[in-house]
């Protein structure tokens, strides 16, 4: 390769910093010269009080760093998949992700309490519609209130007793490494995963053949199978972070397994669906689930 620099753009957190530094670590197994990582602070990590909902969605933890990206002053921009807009923005492309993540779900709560040990109207933090609408299925007789800020800001606001659990996803929570503050750890049988939770992404410049080729080394094949059926689902939804839904997939003898669920606005009505194909149709495997759950739902599920 002729470029004697390579610039990764991330947040700033130290879990997204995080994430960065395990996408330079792959990059540099095959790729020799400086690497450098540029902090960018983005709307998302600005506003951390009120619902990403009503502040402009998941790409506020994005946006920036695909301006920066395509106004060429990165060359490579690394996200937690979760946080990023069905769509793809124009002239950037997504085809690359490291080995995943634990996908799944885990509780902190005081007195190291599990979810069936809390009291009737306990007050757990999340920021999602969907692991909500998950744990009222489960007790309903628990109280729901947002939570933003980065995962140690949270912890310490169950520590303070403003919060008397929260739920937060085990990939964070063992990369910071928090794990002696969980309480219960869930399957993914248990509550289905946001669609591409534990996966991180690396994005660039769609014209930028340097860095599409040397991707193509860096990713992540059975990560990127999964990738691409989970997130087509969200695609066929035109779904956002207002659309309560979870999406995981997993292979098995090279067979590719996807499991959703959809919820209604309110949270009352769960649509559910779990298909099988072979790994090589992940995308129409996706595009089916995803408009069966469009069907079964009848567009009950956007605000």
């Amino acid at each position: 390769m002729k470029r004697k620099k390579i610039i990764i753009g991330s947040r700033g957190s130290k879990l997204a910093l995080i994430y960065a530094y395990r996408a330079k670590e792959e990059i540099s197994k095959i790729y020799s010269n400086t690497i450098e990582i540029k902090k960018i602070i983005t709307e998302g990590d600005i506003n951390q009080k009120d619902r990403l909902s009503e502040i402009g969605g998941k790409g506020l933890f994005s946006k920036k760093i695909e301006i920066e990206l395509i106004e060429k002053n990165i060359d490579l921009a690394v996200h937690a998949l979760k946080d990023m807009p069905s769509a793809e923005t124009n002239g950037l492309i997504t085809n690359c992700y490291l080995k995943r993540n634990f996908p799944n779900e885990v509780l902190i709560s005081k007195n190291n309490l599990t979810l069936n040990k809390l009291k009737p109207k306990s007050i757990v933090g999340t920021s999602s519609f969907r692991r909500e609408y998950q744990l009222k299925n489960i007790r309903s007789d628990l109280f729901y209130k947002l939570i933003r800020g980065n995962v140690d800001t949270r912890i310490n606001k169950v520590n303070d007793g403003l919060y008397d659990a929260i739920i937060l996803s085990k990939a964070g929570v063992d990369s910071l490494n928090l794990k002696q503050h969980v309480s219960q750890e869930f399957s993914v049988n248990e509550i289905i995963p946001s669609i591409g939770q534990g996966i991180i992404a690396i994005q660039c410049r769609a014209d930028d053949l340097e860095m599409i080729e040397l991707l193509k080394k860096v990713n992540h094949e059975t990560t990127n199978i999964c990738a691409t059926a989970e997130r087509e689902v969200l695609k066929i939804l035109e779904g956002d972070c207002n659309t309560a839904i979870g999406a995981f997939s997993f292979i098995e003898e090279q067979n590719l397994n996807l499991v959703a669920e959809l919820f209604s606005i309110d949270g009352k009505k769960r649509y559910y669906c779990s298909l099988i194909n072979k790994i090589n149709f992940a995308k129409q495997l996706g595009e089916e689930v995803g408009n069966i759950l469009k069907k079964k739902s009848k567009g009950n599920y956007k605000r």
